[in-house]
């Protein structure tokens, strides 16, 4: 494995104070750390599904977790995730957007109703892995694509921005929870790059607070 090298401060920043320093360093990575991966063909989101995340809360044991991949060249979601623990069976499971604020609030149907192709409805566990096509209507919730300018073209910016600034989330029904038993908000995942950058940050931050302490 090759080892992280964190980059020196040079120049102008070696002129300013240890607090100082270190405090411009996290200010470049931070803007890094959240634009990696922007203009990249695929863009990729998480979520962690559970009761307490629910609208409103739940005490339901059933966990899960979920991978969004947006190909914004082939204009598609490639969606992974499995799900274990649920009081009831699954009857319903789409993304929700877009809400007021990011991570919470509840939204409406997105994608396809009742549930996309692949996923198991019937069990208290299982596991899914399916590609919508956002180009087609068919993957979108009707009501949806109305709200959002009339077409899947202004859909998909709808939902993929929605996506991208925290304010969609992937809910799963069951006959336990009819309005949802366990629900996440979609999430970006940070590159490794940008992980790195702010490791960087985060370790010249401590090494100062040690020093001064």
């Amino acid at each position: 494995m090759k080892k992280l090298v964190c980059p020196r401060p040079r120049n102008a920043v070696n002129r300013l104070n240890p607090a100082r320093q270190v405090s411009l360093l996290a200010a470049l990575a931070l803007p890094l750390f959240l634009s990696a991966g922007a203009n990249a063909a695929v863009l990729n989101y998480q979520a962690f599904l559970d009761g307490p995340s629910e609208s409103p809360p739940n005490a339901s044991p059933g966990t899960g977790y979920v991978t969004v991949d947006y190909d914004n060249v082939l204009h598609t979601l490639h969606l992974v995730g499995s799900f274990t623990g649920l009081t009831g069976v699954t009857t319903l499971s789409h993304i929700h957007a877009a809400t007021t604020l990011p991570l919470s609030g509840t939204a409406g149907v997105a994608t396809t109703a009742p549930f996309f192709a692949g996923f198991p409805t019937g069990v208290t566990s299982g596991s899914f892995n399916s590609t919508l096509d956002l180009t087609q209507s068919s993957s979108y919730n009707g009501s949806y694509v109305t709200a959002n300018g009339g077409t899947t073209a202004t859909a998909e910016v709808a939902l993929t921005s929605a996506i991208a600034t925290g304010r969609a989330y992937f809910n799963i029904h069951t006959s336990t929870f009819g309005g949802g038993e366990i629900r996440g908000f979609l999430v970006p995942i940070p590159e490794p790059s940008a992980l790195a950058l702010a490791g960087c940050a985060g370790a010249a931050l401590l090494a100062w607070r040690r020093k001064n302490s």
